[in-house]
C-alpha cells in the first residue's frame, strides 16, 4: 500500500512566533496581504498583534472580518469579492477553524475559478492550481487547519456541512504561537481542545492509519490528556503543550482521515450551529464504544494515556471498556455538555441527522462500517 504525507513548507512554534511574519513576507517577496479573521478577534485586540507587526513594517494589507462560526458559502463568496478588490498576493488567516477554513476556500477559488459555486469543492475536488499563498496563524488549540489539507464549509440552504480535502489548500507557512491563544475563554479552550483530542484519537484508529501517522497521533493523545485541563484553566506551559499537540494531531489526521465522530458532528453544526469541538466532545466516548470491537489493540495506548491501570496487560475487552469510561469522564470533568439535546436536538431530528452523518466524507474512514440505523441509535443514546 502507498501512503502519502503532506505538510507545511515552513512552521514556527512557541511564544512570540508571530514576530517571524515580517521577515517571511519580505523573504517571499509578497507585496500586499489580505487578512482573514473574525469580529471577536478584532474587538479583543488579538488580530491587532499581527496587524501591528505589518504596520511597523509599513506592509500593505486589507482586513476581511465578516466571518461567522461554521462559515457558510456566503462568507466565502463575500471574502472572494473582497480579495479580488484588494489585489493582494498573500492571504493571512488569523483565527480558529472558521477564519482558517474561509481563507482556504477563498485562496483555492481565487486560483481555480471553475469552483466559484463553492459546493463543487466538496470531497476531493480536482483543482489544478495551488491556492493563493496562505500564512496561517491559529488562535485556538484545536483545528490544526494551519497544517491540514482540509476545510469545512456550511451550506445553510441545504442545512449541511461539507468537507473539502485538497493538498492545494495547505498553508505555505504556519505560525503556532500560544500567546495568540491565551485570551480565549475557558469554554472555547475546552471545546477546541476536545476537537484536537478527537482528531488524534480518530486519526489513530481510522481505517487509513499507518505507522507514521500512528506516531503523531499517539504523541498528541498523550500530550492532550496531560495538558488540556491545565491549559483550559490558563496555565501557560500547558497552553504551549496544547498548541503543539493540536498541530501534531493535524500532521497525522490530515493525511489519513477521521471517522464517525466527525461524520456525526458536522450535521450537529449544520442543523443547530453547534460549536464543532463541543459536538465532538459529546460524541467521542459513545462512538469509541461503538468502534471498540473493530479497534484491534489500539485502545491500549489510548487508555494508557488516560491513566487506565493495566492498559498494557488486561484483556483487551476490559481495556476498551475502561478507556471509553476514561474519555467520557475526561469530557465531563472539563465541563463539556453530555447530550445532543443540550444543543437543541430532539427525537424528531434524528433520522435527518443520521442520514447526513452517513453521507459525510469523514464517516468513510471509520474503522467499523456503519449505516444510518446504527448512527441513529448512537444519536438517540445521547439525547
Amino acid at each position: 500500500m502507498i501512503n502519502r504525507m503532506v505538510w507545511n513548507q515552513t512552521a514556527y512554534f512557541g511564544p512570540g512566533a508571530i514576530t517571524a511574519i515580517p521577515n517571511e513576507l519580505r523573504r517571499r517577496s509578497f507585496t500586499k496581504a489580505f487578512v482573514v479573521t473574525d469580529p471577536v478577534l478584532i474587538e479583543t485586540g488579538v488580530a491587532q498583534k499581527v496587524l501591528s507587526l505589518l504596520d511597523d513594517e509599513a506592509f500593505p494589507y486589507v482586513v476581511f472580518s465578516d466571518i461567522k462560526p461554521n462559515p457558510p458559502i456566503e462568507n466565502v463568496l463575500a471574502g472572494l469579492a473582497a480579495f479580488d478588490e484588494a489585489k493582494a498576493d498573500v492571504l493571512i488567516a488569523i483565527g480558529g477553524g472558521s477564519p482558517q477554513d474561509t481563507c482556504k476556500a477563498i485562496g483555492i477559488i481565487a486560483n481555480n475559478r471553475e469552483f466559484s459555486d463553492v459546493r463543487s469543492l466538496e470531497g476531493t475536488a480536482a483543482t489544478t492550481n495551488p491556492s493563493v499563498p496562505i500564512i496561517a496563524i491559529p488562535t485556538t488549540a484545536g483545528t490544526a487547519s494551519e497544517t491540514t489539507i482540509n476545510y469545512v464549509i456550511t451550506d445553510t440552504e441545504n442545512k449541511r456541512k461539507f468537507v473539502c480535502v485538497d493538498p492545494h489548500d495547505i498553508p505555505i507557512l504556519a505560525i503556532v504561537d500560544p500567546e495568540m491563544m491565551a485570551s480565549a475563554p475557558r469554554g472555547l479552550k475546552v471545546s477546541t481542545g476536545l476537537d484536537a483530542l478527537t482528531h488524534a484519537i480518530e486519526g489513530y484508529i481510522t481505517a487509513g492509519a499507518f505507522d507514521l501517522s500512528d506516531m503523531f497521533h499517539i504523541k498528541a493523545i498523550q500530550m492532550i490528556a496531560t495538558a488540556l485541563p491545565s491549559a483550559a484553566d490558563g496555565d501557560p506551559e500547558a497552553a504551549d503543550q496544547m498548541a503543539m499537540a493540536q498541530y501534531i494531531a493535524g500532521m497525522g489526521y490530515s493525511n489519513v482521515g477521521l471517522g464517525l465522530v466527525h461524520g456525526m458532528s458536522h450535521p450537529l453544526g449544520a442543523f443547530f450551529n453547534a460549536p464543532h469541538g463541543l459536538a465532538n466532545g459529546i460524541l467521542l466516548a459513545a462512538v469509541l464504544e461503538y468502534n471498540a470491537p473493530n479497534s484491534g489493540e489500539k485502545y491500549r495506548a489510548i487508555g494508557e494515556a488516560f491513566g487506565v491501570d493495566g492498559a498494557r496487560t488486561l484483556p483487551i475487552e476490559e481495556v476498551r471498556e475502561q478507556t471509553v469510561a476514561a474519555i467520557r469522564d475526561f469530557a465531563i470533568k472539563l465541563g463539556n455538555p453530555t447530550s445532543i439535546s443540550a444543543i437543541g436536538a430532539t427525537e424528531a431530528d434524528i433520522p435527518s441527522l443520521a442520514e447526513a452523518a452517513y453521507a459525510d466524507v469523514c464517516t468513510g474512514g471509520n474503522p467499523r462500517k456503519t449505516n444510518p440505523e446504527e448512527i441513529a441509535a448512537i444519536y438517540r443514546s445521547l439525547l
